[in-house]
């Protein structure tokens, strides 16, 4: 047992226990009334409405926020003392997932709670937090985050927008332009990034939209995500007072940073309920659907589908909670040393930036698979406007972009383990190069387990030195150059993803076992099992692209000799596994795992 909690990143090098994780099927009785109310939310204000908010009917979006405002659900994460609910990392993140089905109001909603309020939340001093979060928290304010400009989007710091100092010092007078503002058509607070004078960095300020000089292009017409609005916003000479600067000048860029590692995580989750609510379409179509004198869902093919679909979101989940608990035990952590629940909040999140990287990459990629086949089962019915399938593919689309492209986020995840492995923050090289040495070794030969998932314990153990191996000796060979070396790091970042995911699922279903026994976690365990076996040729397949990429000659045999021994896995029956999966979603009618 650990004594010290673990670390961001260190999922790769350190082993962990079940008692180390939370699982979805530990949330309590007061979970599970809020995931009601939000389920109740969605099917009661969005689902009847979805058409009406597409359209962009005028003040439906506002009036929706401010009835989810009544029920407590924008002030979730605000602090009591300024009129929320104060609940804590992960309880948000459940509440998150439940209002991801909501389409276009998932996004207004997100928006609002995530990179509206809580940069003010965090950083704001107490009377910008009493001026206005109360307002946020109900919903009489809402809010939006003025970041991308026209020639800025993943670069951000580099952003033209300028706010210079006013003659008596009272004042910044801002001007400037921006893009892709997400509930710019309505929102009366911006949190808006700009540079003062030279700097070198942004500095964040809070703009109230009725200032003169702020202008609104018409609503961007979009592929997706139809009922968000989304709008260019103009700053002509627009006046700010020194006291609206949101903590010091020049933090803009870190705020924006640390925000965006929320934005992250909350998206995974955000994505893991548009999943479940897609997958829940699915069966309910594929259940009544008949062709050639049966019903859809009883077919080989239309089964594999659904059980894929199922295993990606259980894995998701597993690996979204799992994250979410080690937040919140860091923020505690960082509590119990004497920081304040915001700083702390930061810190706790700042510290497990790899995995809300990770799983906003693997939610978005998660996501773009279930809506992708649930229109294919659905058929032509699926690419018609009627069916949902067809609002819930588009709408996806969006995530692989949002917070960051799924391209920025695979070499951060590899570019922030790095880092810490240069500070000493990360031992990643020791254990690196006691793989490399390993390759020299005459490989153990280890029996079968009869253990249920026995096998897949050592599987993710030969994953993990695959990784280490590969990202070693790339560390070791170019040196300075990897971080231009994009396409090896992608590679290297989609080891982690699927190493990350594979140790989530399994010990969630470890945890599962413990609890229930073997026998009632059938279906579970053929989850994990058919996540391991297709993982195993996937990291194979990532791990010798890498490879080939810098190494040849006897360096590129030897770890390619390492790499197969890394990666082999029993022999595994995965139709009769993914069989097993469908079933239970044929019989419960949704997701219920």
């Amino acid at each position: 047992m650990h004594t010290q909690p673990i670390k961001g990143g260190e999922f790769i090098i350190r082993k962990t226990t079940t008692s180390e994780i939370f699982t979805p099927e530990e949330w309590t009785e007061e979970h599970h009334m809020i995931a009601q109310m939000c389920d109740d939310f969605i099917a009661q204000e969005i689902l009847p409405n979805i058409e009406r908010i597409d359209k962009m009917e005028e003040g439906l979006m506002p009036s929706i926020l401010e009835k989810a405002g009544e029920l407590g659900l924008l002030g979730l994460s605000v602090p009591e003392n300024l009129g929320g609910m104060g609940v804590d990392f992960k309880t948000s993140l459940l509440a998150t997932e439940h209002l991801g089905h909501g389409y276009s109001f998932s996004v207004a909603f997100g928006a609002h709670t995530g990179i509206g309020t809580l940069p003010l939340l965090y950083y704001g001093n107490d009377s910008q937090k009493e001026k206005y979060i109360p307002k946020l928290a109900t919903g009489e304010w809402k809010a939006a985050y003025c970041l991308t400009e026209p020639g800025s989007g993943s670069d951000a710091n580099s952003g033209k927008t300028k706010a210079v100092l006013s003659e008596d010092g009272k004042n910044y007078i801002l001007n400037g332009q921006k893009m892709w503002i997400t509930n710019g058509g309505f929102a009366d607070l911006l949190t808006v990034f700009a540079k003062i004078d030279d700097d070198k960095n942004l500095t964040a300020f809070l703009v109230e939209a009725k200032s003169e000089g702020i202008s609104l292009n018409p609503e961007e017409k979009k592929m997706g995500i139809k009922g968000s609005s989304t709008r260019q916003v103009f700053f002509n000479n627009v006046v700010v007072p020194v006291e609206n600067m949101l903590s010091d000048r020049e933090n803009g860029f870190k705020i924006a940073l640390n925000i965006l590692n929320i934005g992250r995580i909350k998206l995974g989750a955000g994505v893991l309920g548009g999943s479940k609510g897609a997958i829940n379409e699915t069966i309910k179509y594929a259940n009544e659907r008949e062709q050639f004198g049966r019903i859809i869902s009883k077919y080989g093919a239309i089964k594999y589908k659904m059980a894929e679909q199922v295993i990606r979101t259980y894995v998701l989940e597993s690996a979204t909670y799992r994250a979410g608990q080690n937040i919140d035990d860091a923020i505690a952590g960082y509590i119990a040393n004497g920081l304040d629940k915001g700083a702390a909040t930061l810190k706790g999140i700042e510290q497990f930036a790899p995995e809300c990287a990770i799983l906003k990459v693997a939610g978005s990629e998660c996501l773009d698979y279930v809506v992708d086949e649930a229109v294919q089962i659905y058929g032509g019915m699926g690419y018609s406007a009627e069916s949902t399938v067809e609002r819930g593919y588009r709408d996806a689309r969006i995530n692989r972009i949002f917070e960051g492209t799924n391209e920025i986020n695979r070499m951060l995840i590899v570019d922030m383990m790095l880092r810490r492995a240069m500070k000493g923050e990360l031992d990643l090289m020791g254990p690196a190069m006691k793989v490399a040495g390993e390759l020299m070794s005459i490989p153990d030969m280890t029996e079968p387990s009869n253990n249920a998932l026995g096998n897949e314990e050592r599987y993710l153990e030969g994953f993990k030195k695959c990784i280490l191996m590969v990202a070693g000796s790339a560390v070791q060979k170019l040196m300075q150059t990897l971080s231009k070396e994009q396409e090896i790091l992608m590679n290297v970042a989609d080891l982690a993803i699927w190493i990350y995911q594979a140790e989530s699922v399994l010990l969630r279903v470890q945890k599962k076992i413990e609890k229930f026994g073997e026998e009632a976690c059938a279906v579970d365990i053929a989850i994990a099992k058919t996540y391991f076996y297709d993982s195993a040729d996937r990291i194979e397949k990532a791990a010798k692209d890498a490879i080939y990429s810098f190494a040849e000659g006897d360096e590129a045999r030897m770890m390619l000799m390492g790499l197969k021994r890394f990666t082999k896995v029993e022999a595994f029956n995965p139709k009769n596994a993914r069989q097993l999966i469908a079933q239970k979603l044929i019989e419960d009618k949704k997701y219920h795992f």
